[in-house]
């Protein structure tokens, strides 16, 4: 039977994230009995674990996980994993701060047979100047290594199929930041079939954006480094 697994990682979202399991979770368990929208929360130091248990009390699934600190990017790849592990045939990913509507996921889903991902392109983006400068360096960063131009590498909107992503997965390391642009980059690399479908993208329905310019910086600089190593494991 077709299993959707749909991850949201959430760090400190104590003001988003009963609206976004709640936005979220009619869609996702409307698309099958073995459907489930798994939230993960990554060592929260508010309210955040504490609201996501309220709400899996009378959603049977909502799965709710609590794990250490470990970053956004490690977060979504222990999401990733552990959908694989439980059988899932197709994986969703979005954020927990409210940037995306569920309205949007059904032309994903529709078209789930046609490609072997589908990724959100934002559009009319709201979510400040420093998050899409930090998504123009990346892209320029990609490029340079990879010799790709990827429209929207780091979109939190995106739809894979299992074998792909147990493909894919082998060559991202372990709690690496950035798993999901180099998930994108692997994905076109590797030769599978992709479309970029756009998607509205909002500013943060809650707490605070934490980009700057030194962390811009110390991004560019980290993925420049990080992205050379594996570009090496894709040419062996």
């Amino acid at each position: 039977m077709e299993k959707l697994y749909a991850i949201i990682p959430a760090y400190n979202e104590q003001d988003n994230i009963r609206k976004v399991i709640r936005d979220w979770y009619d869609v996702i368990a409307a698309t099958g009995p073995e459907s489930r929208l798994v939230v993960i929360d990554d060592g929260s130091r508010d309210d955040t674990f504490k609201i996501m248990q309220e709400e899996a009390a009378d959603k049977p699934a909502l799965i709710a996980l609590h794990k250490d600190n470990s970053g956004h990017g490690a977060t979504i790849l222990f999401g990733y994993r552990y959908a694989l592990e439980n059988g899932a045939s197709f994986i969703f990913q979005t954020d927990s701060d409210g940037q995306t509507l569920p309205s949007e996921f059904d032309l994903f889903y529709k078209r789930r047979y046609e490609y072997e991902y589908l990724i959100g392109h934002r559009k009319n983006r709201q979510d400040g100047f420093f998050r899409i400068v930090t998504n123009r360096v990346l892209r320029y960063v990609v490029r340079a290594v990879f010799s790709i131009d990827l429209k929207d590498i780091n979109t939190p909107y995106r739809l894979m199929t299992a074998p792909l992503l147990e493909d894919c997965l082998r060559y991202i390391p372990n709690d690496f930041n950035l798993s999901n642009v180099l998930l994108t980059v692997v994905a076109a690399r590797r030769g599978y079939t992709g479309l970029y479908i756009p998607v509205t993208f909002r500013n943060r329905q809650g707490g605070k954006n934490s980009i700057n310019v030194k962390k811009i910086f110390k991004i560019g600089i980290k993925a420049l480094k990080d992205f050379t190593a594996v570009n090496k494991s894709l040419e062996n």
